[in-house]
């Protein structure tokens, strides 16, 4: 049996390596970088770590993609373009040099925000040249600011926002691929070899921290594999929206909650699912995260898969693992609001 696109294997697979060993260098250069530096994150009321700990490591995440995923887009078939490739790549340098700068010490909300808005934008205009209309930049935009920040909301325990996205890059390759689109599959596949190269010193217990850096430019990368699978072939969002489910229905329904509640939503807080497991549950933090993974396993894999083959039911698929996913989050958090309650009775 021929493969397809026997020619591109090799290109693809070079770029991933590339992003690995960058990524996995940069990392360890960047552990030495923070101690100097005095870029370390104390253990405090709103964070679930119990010891100083160094941050930024999201730099070689960042450099790792910066090292590979131009290239796929541009070498291998089925390229989005020169403009879309352009685009992504200053909108990556710019969400991470304003991630930078907020790991050396805080940024008022603000100048972020600003920073965010244009970059997204830009790559939104680029995406959107290559539907029907340009009028699609708007949605886009609002999808994509709030991809950046829901990741910086979701890195909050050791491992678990490397590990989705190495989950996410991993299953975007393979679907990217099926589809015709070594491109995108080689660019989702050097977002997951770049993510590995972090996830090896972040693991629990960590040896380093994301930081800004890291968590904003992965909701960048994870939007812009999302944009580019959608405009590749309209039918691909659905998967790909599943994939990303974990994330956005933690990160949604606590925001929703915050707001209703009239909490300052936009302020440090531990209230997301993940971090009630650790904190009110007693789980460890690699039990957390592989409870996510188990939910990317068991439910998304399989769902998508079927919304891939069967485009009619795709949007039904879309809805059951969502409910589902708001299901299982408001379960666990009843749960773990009980088992507070009998220790406080107690």
């Amino acid at each position: 049996m021929t493969l397809p696109f026997p020619g591109a294997m090799a290109t693809l697979f070079g770029c991933a390596v590339a992003a690995l060993v960058v990524s996995f260098a940069s990392v360890r250069a960047a552990i030495a970088y923070a101690h100097r530096r005095g870029m370390l994150d104390a253990p405090g009321r709103r964070r679930s770590h119990t010891l100083p700990t160094p941050r930024g490591g999201g730099i070689g995440i960042v450099l790792g993609v910066l090292a590979g995923m131009p290239a796929a887009l541009v070498l291998l078939p089925g390229s989005p373009g020169a403009t879309v490739v352009a685009a992504f790549s200053v909108a990556t340098v710019a969400v991470a040099a304003i991630g930078w700068l907020d790991d050396h010490g805080s940024l008022p909300i603000r100048p972020r925000l600003l920073i965010q808005l244009a970059a997204t934008l830009l790559l939104c205009l680029a995406v959107a040249s290559r539907t029907s209309s340009l009028l699609w930049a708007i949605p886009l935009l609002l999808a994509g600011v709030w991809c950046i920040n829901l990741h910086n909301f979701m890195d909050g325990i050791d491992g678990l926002a490397a590990q989705q996205a190495m989950f996410f890059g991993a299953a975007s390759a393979a679907l990217a691929w099926s589809a015709g689109s070594p491109a995108i599959a080689g660019s989702a596949l050097t977002m997951a070899a770049a993510a590995t190269g972090f996830w090896w010193f972040n693991r629990s217990p960590a040896r380093i921290f994301m930081g800004d850096v890291g968590s904003g430019t992965l909701g960048l990368f994870v939007f812009a594999l999302s944009a580019m699978l959608w405009a590749f072939r309209t039918n691909l969002l659905w998967p790909a929206l599943i994939f990303s489910s974990a994330f956005v229905i933690d990160a949604t329904l606590t925001l929703l909650v915050r707001m209703l509640r009239g909490a300052r939503w936009y302020t440090p807080h531990r209230e997301h699912l993940y971090q009630w497991l650790v904190r009110r549950r007693g789980a460890s933090h690699r039990r957390v995260a592989l409870g996510y993974l188990a939910w990317n396993i068991m439910v998304c894999i399989p769902v998508a898969w079927i919304a891939y083959r069967s485009p009619a039911v795709a949007p039904g698929c879309f809805g059951a693992v969502y409910l589902a996913g708001a299901a299982v989050w408001r379960t666990g958090k009843r749960h773990c609001l009980r088992r507070r309650e009998r220790h406080v009775s107690a």
